[in-house]
């Protein structure tokens, strides 16, 4: 049966709103997939400006029921249809009767425009794949329809859904005429066999590559008696899309295959007992070493312009002061005297270094590198001097490696070193930086032609050959030509678990997997990690569909624990990296462009560039960071060179323009109060295989791991920790009139909490709903330790669900560590919802810890601050360093100054409705 016009599939909660809004009638409504409830139906009301939501439940025969008010006798119905030609009538609990349908909009299949990823004109996809099946055509008999039903069933399930196109385009015009000449007693299904061919017309290539290698390896151990007959070589490589060549083709492959390894053994015994042979024995080559660090050489300004060179030997922890000319160090500082490293923002290329000495005062000494890439180095190199020298068992800071690039179906050069080690364009390591090997390297590619074990042990090849060490698979996960891959050392394998993959398919109808995302998540120790790499669809003037990608990605994307299913994907995670050919472009005319590239003037592009202009509207990518770009765009360039940008496409429908843009990128988000440092964000200038440049990011990350307490946890109330909220204040935007409720999750609690419901409510201001919580109404939490070092560490991840529905009308994540303490402190931030902003929460709490449970230490990465240039405190450096003053809570960086009442249409300000 064909789906009606009023079910709109699983669009989200907020564009039911914005479609039953702009219909504007009471009694308009619509149906879509419930949210909270897998198999079960969210009716949609419009009455008085407010949209009223009723939960549609299946029963264990299937029959299905309205949700409605007490007191109103259910009814049930064996089809939608059915349900809802029933509460057209009134008084069967609804606000008001079913009056005006609001129909769901055709969806257009989305052709790539710029050609990219073509399957040739054999790849045929109808655009009835991936919606419901149309109205039956005129004289379409019921089996037809019948197989439409099971195709649709199998569509999202299938491992081979890529292929579903040919089964659509055959069941849509040419099943009929199959089942009429059936009707009149002729068993050839001709119509069926042209379109199998069709589908298999690939086939062919690859059967003839991989048959002329058999049997090349076949006559390798079998002497020719003759040689084959012409006839047969030209009957292999025919390119004729014949059914029955085809099944010889498989036919002698499978032949072949079978009776090979018997072959190649035969005649290896034959040749050992012929030539009185002894096989050598098999030695295995020990792994190579990791290679040492050398010993890394800077030379400084110090005090009073005096120039110095710091010799910094990560081996043997120590910095050595030397001035210049002198053949001795002048004085050497082992790293556990070294107490603090202070960046200065206002001066990029200076740095504090803090040193204990043996009386109880310690000494400040100032240095001034040549830039601030060799600054970053060297605080690099210090970092990782602290963390192999510490004592802890499990790392507290880890290092993780993310890059794209799309290869344009073309295979990669010999060495992908320059990509590997973020050298090249923008952002980029420091020589002596750039070889140290990083915990985990993510690679993300689109267009990628390569098997996927090749491109995977050519990753490995790479990295043994630059780090000498032998990375390990993490995860692989591919979509077509999209892939991705984790790798880490060996030393941290058995640090990840949760290992999690996914994939999505946005390309035509949502049904093919040239445009796409491929997602991997796991957790190193107590720190989750998701990865995504995806290529969205193409074209200058496709912004609306890129965002749609990105929507549809968020929503379909299966990764992390599955007891945050309902959560948005981008809370789900510690850490969530986003990258790959997003395909966003410039908004500007090719001639203006090219001259702002000759002047390398890059802001006045990322001006007009489309994805920061969409962040900016809140369209996509909310709350993700991205690093500076200082490199030039890495999209079209010629292939062979990067000296030249390729605009011009010459196709059959005339020439299409492809503007110089930034396509390949990287953005990440991480929950609040988390230690993440972008240390590079660039290009390579010199991999040129594609129209494409790989592009880079490096980022040191903290990381917990399991939580010791050095006493067990006592049994009485003071023993305990609790999470105590005076109050919470939530606006929504929203159309309903729903009460509500919270739920609370945390890896410190046992089990998820909910609230009661809201016990006030105001809706005076249209389009937003506001709620109130009290004390009274809100759950204490008890963690499941009390320890203040683990507490620090967690986070709260909220949920606002309607008491009908029980839907969520937005997400969001709260630190605890600026939380603890006796007294209650205030939080605010934004709520989440498939990927959009959906209101904002602030409120009253505070993280009670026992006395005897406040010990707390340094973190390895908390020893680095940042600090702006002080002219006092420079002149009169101080013996002691004052402990880091605490950050003043202030309203999140991307939140506005709040206004004086709701007429500003930025609903999320925390100002009180008059």
């Amino acid at each position: 049966m064909a789906a009606a016009s009023w079910y709109h599939w699983d669009i989200s909660r907020v564009v039911a709103e914005e479609l039953l809004a702009r219909a504007g009638r009471d009694g308009s409504f619509l149906v879509r997939d419930s949210e909270s409830v897998a198999g079960a139906y969210a009716l949609c009301l419009l009455f008085q400006r407010h949209v009223h939501t009723y939960r549609i439940l299946p029963d264990d025969e299937g029959l299905l029921s309205v949700q409605t008010i007490q007191g109103i006798q259910a009814q049930c119905f064996r089809t939608l249809p059915d349900l809802i030609s029933a509460y057209q009538h009134p008084n069967n609990g609804l606000v008001t009767p079913l009056l005006y349908p609001v129909h769901r909009a055709r969806r257009v299949p989305d052709e790539d425009s710029d050609g990219e990823d073509g399957r040739g004109p054999g790849h045929m996809v109808p655009a009835t794949v991936g919606t419901w099946p149309s109205a039956p055509m005129a004289g379409r008999t019921h089996i037809p329809q019948q197989l439409h039903q099971r195709l649709q069933e199998q569509v999202h399930s299938s491992p081979a859904s890529d292929f579903m196109g040919f089964v659509a385009e055959y069941l849509n015009h040419h099943v009929q005429l199959d089942l009429e000449t059936l009707h009149f007693g002729h068993p050839q299904l001709r119509h069926l066999s042209t379109a199998l061919a069709m589908a298999c017309r690939a086939l062919h290539s690859e059967i003839d590559f991989t048959l002329a290698g058999l049997e090349t390896l076949g006559r390798v151990f079998d002497p020719p008696v003759s040689p084959r007959s012409p006839a047969r070589e030209q009957g292999l490589l025919t390119s004729d899309p014949d059914l029955e060549l085809l099944l010889h083709k498989l036919s002698t492959v499978n032949s072949l295959l079978s009776s090979l390894e018997k072959k190649v053994l035969k005649s290896l015994q034959e040749m050992v007992s012929r030539h009185n042979l002894a096989l050598p024995s098999m030695v295995m080559a020990p792994p190579p070493s990791a290679k040492p660090l050398a010993v890394q050489s800077f030379e400084v300004k110090a005090a009073k312009s005096q120039r110095v060179v710091l010799v910094v030997d990560v081996e043997s922890g120590t910095v050595a002061i030397t001035k210049r000319g002198s053949g001795s160090p002048e004085e050497v500082i082992t790293q556990d005297k070294i107490l603090q490293l202070i960046k200065y923002q206002s001066v990029q290329s200076k740095v504090r270094l803090v040193c204990a000495r043996e009386s109880q005062k310690s000494l400040s000494k100032d240095f001034v590198f040549p830039s601030a890439r060799k600054r970053e180095a060297f605080c690099q190199l210090l970092q990782l001097m602290k963390i192999q020298h510490s004592n802890l068992d499990e790392p507290e800071l880890i290092s993780v490696y993310v890059g794209t690039w799309n290869m344009g179906s073309t295979p990669p050069p010999r060495s992908l070193a320059s990509w590997l080690t973020s050298r090249g364009l923008g952002r980029t390591q420091d020589e002596t930086t750039a070889c140290i090997p990083h915990d985990i390297y993510v690679i993300g590619t689109q267009e990628n032609s390569l098997g996927d074990r090749e491109w995977v042990e050519f990753l490995r090849a790479s990295l043994k050959t630059l780090m000498a060490i032998d990375y390990r698979v993490v995860a692989l996960q591919c979509l077509w030509s999209i892939k991705i891959v984790v790798l880490v050392k060996p030393e941290h394998e058995r640090r990840i678990s949760h290992v999690h993959t996914s994939s999505v398919k946005t390309g035509i109808a949502n049904t093919l997997g040239n445009k796409g995302a491929v997602g991997v998540s796991f957790l190193f120790n107590g720190t989750s990690f998701g990865f995504i790499n995806c290529h969205l669809a193409s074209g200058s003037e496709k912004t609306h569909r890129r965002n749609q990608n990105y929507s549809d990605i968020l929503h379909s994307l299966v990764l992390g624990d599955k007891c945050l299913g309902g959560f948005d994907l981008t809370l789900r995670f510690t850490h969530l990296f986003w990258f790959g050919d997003l395909n966003y472009r410039l908004d500007m005319d090719v001639e203006d462009i090219l001259a702002h590239l000759i002047k390398k003037e890059f802001q006045a592009l990322l001006a007009v560039d489309q994805l920061n202009l969409e962040r900016e509207k809140n369209k996509v990518f909310l709350q993700f960071s991205e690093g500076d770009i200082s490199f030039p765009p890495t999209y079209r360039y010629e292939r062979g060179s990067r000296d030249t940008y390729v605009w011009q496409k010459f196709k059959p429908t005339g020439v299409r323009i492809n503007v110089p843009s930034w396509c390949d990128r990287i953005l990440w988000k991480s929950h609040p109060e988390t230690h993440i440092v972008c240390n590079s964000y660039g290009c390579t200038d010199n991999i040129v295989t594609s129209d494409h440049s790989p592009v880079f990011a490096t980022f040191e990350v903290g990381v917990t791991s399991q939580f010791v307490p050095k006493e067990a946890p006592g049994s009485g109330p003071e023993a305990l920790a609790c999470i105590e909220w005076e109050s919470v204040e939530v606006i929504l935007k929203t159309t309903s009139r729903s009460k509500c409720y919270i739920e609370f999750h945390s890896y410190c609690l046992e089990e998820m909490q909910r609230s009661g419901e809201n016990t006030f409510q105001n809706c005076d201001i249209p389009g937003f709903l506001k709620l109130g919580w009290s004390s009274k109404h809100l759950p204490v939490l008890n963690p499941i330790l009390p320890d203040l070092e683990y507490l620090g560490d967690q986070h709260l991840l909220l949920s606002i669900k309607g008491v009908e529905s029980c839907e969520s009308y937005g997400e969001c994540c709260i630190a605890m560590r600026s939380m603890i303490g006796s007294t209650a402190q205030q939080f605010e931030t934004f709520l989440f919802h498939r990927g959009e902003e959906t209101g904002s929460m602030r409120g009253w709490m505070r993280v009670r810890v026992p006395t005897d449970r406040r010990s707390t230490r340094e973190r390895l990465y908390e020893w680095i601050s940042f600090e702006e240039e002080d002219a006092e405190a420079a002149a009169n450096p101080p013996t002691c360093p004052e402990p880091a003053p605490q950050r003043p809570r202030t309203r999140p960086r991307s939140l506005p100054e709040a206004a004086t009442n709701y007429t500003n249409p930025a609903y999320f300000i925390f100002e009180g409705i008059p």
